[in-house]
């Protein structure tokens, strides 16, 4: 805590002590500002830029692909770029395909999104889209769209290795068979949609998006059919409760969770402590509370927790900051 002393000096040159005000300074808290990519930037990129950059699709009887090739929609897309090559240089707006094109006259030919088809990024959008390549294009936890991912990048592109994560799933598959679709028909007539993390794999991403604000507990726990198999699951939105959480004791092979948005609060983590392969707990805007960052503390292998608009303070999360040296802690 830092005090700042305002003197009055009179002619004497005798000294008032005016106010002294505590100060708590967020530089000095130790907590990072950085951008986080998910909550700050993906918005208005899905608003405007999605719409003509994701993954093929079916319209009148004709495949529809993205523009010069180019897919947002997926981490992993963002690295791979488009036919003409890299779209982002972490680090480097200004040598940046994509930024460049964003911040064109809106008469140019190149300029990103194409007048008409939406309206173009707004100046705090460019400021944040610009702060966060600067800060080195961090995807985080966000993973995105994998349909038609190469099997040789990891699904947040550079965000882990490679290698890494390959030897993370790998382990994770060992001994497991790889379910037949129909085994997840469940998930789907309750309005969830399972995808395969790669053709060969026997993991998979499971997702309620589509339907969340149908999603409650019952239809959530329709996963439990392939729990042992789901790696990457995404709850944001959903209308799960701490009860509901109680389907993670059943996903051993839990790599990344998305809670954010949900009501969930401190007793739901009591659920998570036990997943040890975790490495990415969104709890962007729930409930959770300092005494639920405790819980989160036990999680050794965490490399990211999303805290933004939850119910912890700054103290707190400076304490599980302590508790988790290498983990990237996300709040403001």
């Amino acid at each position: 805590m830092i005090a700042v002393l305002l003197e009055i000096r009179e002619p004497t040159s005798m000294r008032i002590p005016l106010l002294a005000v505590p100060l708590v300074s967020f530089l000095f808290s130790g907590v990072s500002l950085a951008v986080d990519f998910e909550t700050e930037v993906w918005p208005f990129i899905e608003k405007k830029c999605v719409e003509c950059h994701k993954a093929p699709y079916e319209q009148n009887g004709r495949t529809k692909k993205p523009k010069a090739g180019l897919r947002l929609d997926g981490a992993w897309a963002w690295t791979l770029g488009s036919e003409n090559g890299k779209v982002l240089e972490a680090g480097k707006p200004d040598d940046s395909e994509l930024y460049i094109r964003v911040t064109l006259p809106e008469d140019d030919d190149d300029f990103m999104p194409p007048v008409g088809d939406a309206d173009p990024l707004t100046e705090a959008e460019l400021a944040l889209f610009k702060k966060w390549i600067e800060e080195g294009a961090d995807f985080g936890g966000w993973s995105g769209n994998l349909e038609g991912k190469p099997k040789d990048m990891s699904n947040t592109g550079d965000e882990i290795p490679v290698s890494e994560i390959q030897e993370l799933y790998s382990k994770l598959s060992e001994g497991l068979e790889k379910p037949d679709e129909k085994s997840w028909d469940p998930v789907t007539a309750a309005g969830g949609r399972v995808q395969r993390l790669a053709s060969d794999s026997p993991l998979v991403a499971v997702d309620f998006r589509l339907t969340r604000d149908e999603a409650t507990d019952e239809k959530i726990a329709s996963a439990a059919v392939i729990a042992d198999h789901v790696a990457d699951l995404d709850l944001s939105r959903s209308q799960i409760t701490d009860a509901g959480t109680g389907i993670l004791k059943e996903m051993p092979r839990l790599v990344r969770l998305n809670l954010s948005k949900t009501g969930i609060g401190d007793s739901a983590l009591d659920n998570v402590t036990g997943l040890k392969d975790l490495r990415y707990l969104n709890l962007y805007e729930t409930k959770v509370t300092d005494a639920g960052l405790k819980k989160i503390a036990k999680l050794s292998n965490i490399e990211a927790v999303y805290l933004w608009g939850s119910g912890a303070t700054k103290q707190g999360v400076k304490q599980l900051s302590n508790a988790l040296p290498d983990a990237k802690i996300s709040f403001k």
